[in-house]
């Protein structure tokens, strides 16, 4: 490896794509910006090779970008980088090697990246600094008092201040437009039959090289990718391609149809903007911006209910999960409320499962390393949670499995949201349900081996039984809770014989995970 000398590093992690940073206002001829391609980031779980491909893809594009400004960059593959057991020492034979009388880096968004590069700045031989991403609405510097850990937050709550401070979506009187703040009563419907999604957009950015480094450096990898060609977007002129056909395409009906579960297609009418987000080649504030300019212009083609639900999960969702994590880590990571400890089962690797919500979610997923938000919640995360699966075990999988999860966004939306492992700190109540939410959200059950109206025998529906299984052993923690108490009368009010059936057929299924 070739390092130039230079009088000043500023290194770039894979999800620091942002070319319009500040760093890159003015060209300086002693300054060597560093992209690199890195073993433990490829390997820290088991990733999915279509995210693998298209961060580093992504990262090769910015430094040609950057390239093309006059600017001087080294972008390091795994060939030049395989000799390195981890990012401190890269650094420090990056210093060495080109003289450098400092080194900046941008704040890492996970806590081990963090700690990583706080703990070599303590130790490095030159000056190191460390300056903000730009990225996010809430600075990370007041994140404490934003997210204070000694009292409860809610997601609500914050959207609300966030749009008053933004003034998005408010009338000049200081009232949400429309009367009311949140519309999400409107967007949960199932898809009728005679809808159908268009195809999504799709790129054909080729790979082939970086596949290659992939096997010659033994990265081991879930899910496939067809052919040599990345399908998700490696720059910002993709990025906005895909940002105008949601708004011009999808948005109309995002809002009805998001929380929809069917094999019609596996994008629906969703953006899949938030690759492009997490790796920061997008800004929350454009894209929220792009909606809000095409409502303001056709208000009668976009639905409010559509356009306020998508900019909640943009500056509501994705900002309060990365506010409960930096306030709540590390402890975060080792939280288990529910005290699961089961294996994750086999067919989420295979996605061979005779479920057929559970095989269209987990296949969707090896196939495109993306799925729906109430596919994650409400499919693989409502089954691994009714089943007890141990929360370490989910992390790994969806931190791997999907091309946006970065660990400051997955982790509290599994370990919080999903498996409900915080205790309550993010939802209020444990996400579960029976099939009988399944039937109503989706097309599914119609075509599946299970029954989704039996709660108990061999045809059962697995969630039917799992679900009362789940509320019976966790009764004493939930009983009290004033969303789930009537749940729990209807519970009492049935036989002790029809009791027992199901939490004895729950018990069988319990036993056999892994060939259900």
């Amino acid at each position: 490896m070739r390092v130039p000398a230079c009088e000043r590093l500023c290194f770039l992690l894979g999800d620091q794509l942002n070319v319009q940073h500040e760093w890159f206002d003015h060209v300086e001829p002693d300054t060597l910006f560093v992209l690199a391609e890195l073993y433990q980031e490829a390997s820290y779980v088991r990733h999915h090779v279509q995210k693998v491909v298209a961060f580093f893809d992504a990262m090769a594009a910015l430094a040609a970008n950057l390239e093309a400004k006059g600017h001087r960059v080294l972008h390091l593959t795994l060939d030049d980088t395989a000799e390195f057991d981890d990012l401190p020492a890269l650094l420090e034979h990056l210093i060495s090697a080109s003289g450098a009388g400092s080194l900046a880096y941008q704040r890492p968004d996970e806590y081990r990246l963090l700690e990583q590069m706080q703990d070599f700045a303590a130790r490095a031989a030159v000056p190191v600094r460390c300056t903000g991403t730009r990225h996010f609405l809430v600075p990370f510097e007041a994140l404490d008092s934003t997210f204070p850990t000694h009292k409860q937050q809610r997601m609500e709550h914050f959207y609300r201040r966030i749009r008053k401070q933004s003034g998005w979506l408010m009338d000049a009187d200081g009232k949400p437009v429309g009367g009311k703040w949140n519309y999400d009563v409107e967007n949960r419907k199932a898809m009728p039959a005679d809808v159908q999604p268009p195809e999504p957009l799709l790129f054909e950015n080729p790979v082939g090289d970086i596949l290659e480094r992939l096997e010659r450096h033994q990265i081991q990898t879930i899910g496939s990718l067809s052919g040599t060609t990345s399908p998700w977007p490696r720059d910002r002129a993709q990025a906005r391609e895909l940002l105008r056909f949601f708004t011009d395409q999808l948005l109309p009906l995002f809002g009805a149809y998001q929380d929809a579960l069917t094999d019609r297609g596996w994008a629906l009418f969703h953006s899949r903007l938030s690759f492009a987000l997490n790796s920061k080649i997008l800004d929350p504030r454009e894209v929220v911006e792009a909606v809000l300019a095409v409502w303001s212009a056709e208000p009668e083609r976009y639905p409010l209910a559509a356009v306020e639900g998508f900019v909640r999960q943009l500056i509501g969702w994705r900002e309060f999960m990365r506010g409960i994590y930096w306030t709540r880590m590390p402890e975060y990571a080792q939280s288990n409320a529910l005290d699961a400890r089961r294996p994750l089962p086999e067919f989420y690797w295979t996605g061979n499962t005779r479920m057929a919500c559970m095989k269209q979610a987990i296949d969707q997923s090896l196939e495109h390393a993306y799925a729906h938000h109430i596919q994650r919640l409400m499919v693989t995360g409502n089954f691994a949670l009714l089943a007890g699966v141990d929360p370490d075990a989910v992390d790994a999988w969806y931190l791997g499995i999907y091309i946006d999860a970065i660990e400051w966004v997955e982790m509290p939306n599994t370990r919080g949201m999903s498996q409900f492992a915080d205790g309550g700190v993010i939802a209020s109540k444990p996400y579960v349900s029976s099939g009988n939410y399944l039937k109503k959200m989706g097309d599914h059950c119609g075509g599946c081996f299970y029954d989704v109206k039996q709660r108990t025998g061999p045809k059962a529906c697995p969630f039917n039984p799992l679900y009362w299984h789940f509320m019976n052993r966790h009764r004493e923690r939930l009983g009290r809770n004033p969303r789930i108490g009537m749940i729990y009368r209807g519970w009492d009010r049935r036989s002790q014989e029809d009791r027992d059936a199901v939490l004895a057929s729950a018990e069988q299924l319990l036993e056999q995970l892994d060939t259900l």
